[in-house]
């Protein structure tokens, strides 16, 4: 006959047991899949300001440079110049999509008028699409090749010209 400490010990282990099978469980239900530099990327459908889809295989065949930003981040904001110099220059060439990582719109809509861009800003309502991208901070800035594979990851702020130098050495190494 077991006694009453052995028996609390018997149903605290089954409650951790328990518990421990639902966290895994759970955990796995949210799990992301994960790409990164060298893999193919995510062909991702997100809105944009005007409440159009734009998937990334709407841009097969081209290199595409995708950055993720938030308005209230500090680097983004200075940022911000460098990519509109980018996307007057060299976008027609290699798009330039701006995801946002879960704002609402109007504040995206405010921070593209008060930053002049011309740019395609995309809303990641959820921040899924930045969770599977592996994005961390803001900004980030990934470079992806006419075939969806992503060649170049950048965490921190970027310029024009690294943009385009990047994409050049891409080019140059048959990509």
């Amino acid at each position: 006959m077991l006694t009453l400490n052995k028996k609390r010990v018997i149903q605290i282990s089954v409650l951790v047991f328990v518990a421990a099978v639902f966290f895994f469980l759970a955990k796995g239900m949210n799990a992301v899949d994960i790409v990164e530099v060298g893999d193919q990327a995510y062909n991702f459908e997100l809105e944009d300001l005007d409440g159009t889809i734009h998937k990334l295989s709407d841009y097969e065949g081209k290199f595409v440079v995708v950055n993720f930003f938030a308005t209230w981040c500090d680097p983004c904001i200075e940022e911000a110049p460098e990519l509109e110099k980018y996307q007057q220059s060299y976008a027609s060439e290699a798009p330039l999509l701006i995801i946002d990582r879960g704002e609402p719109k109007k504040r995206v809509q405010d921070f593209k008028v008060k930053a002049n861009s011309t740019s395609t800003f995309l809303l990641d309502r959820d921040d899924k699409i930045s969770k599977t991208f592996n994005v961390v901070g803001q900004p980030e800035t990934l470079i992806i090749d006419p075939n969806g594979i992503i060649r170049e990851k950048i965490i921190g702020p970027t310029t024009a010209e690294d943009l385009k130098a990047i994409i050049a050495t891409l080019k140059m190494n048959g990509f």
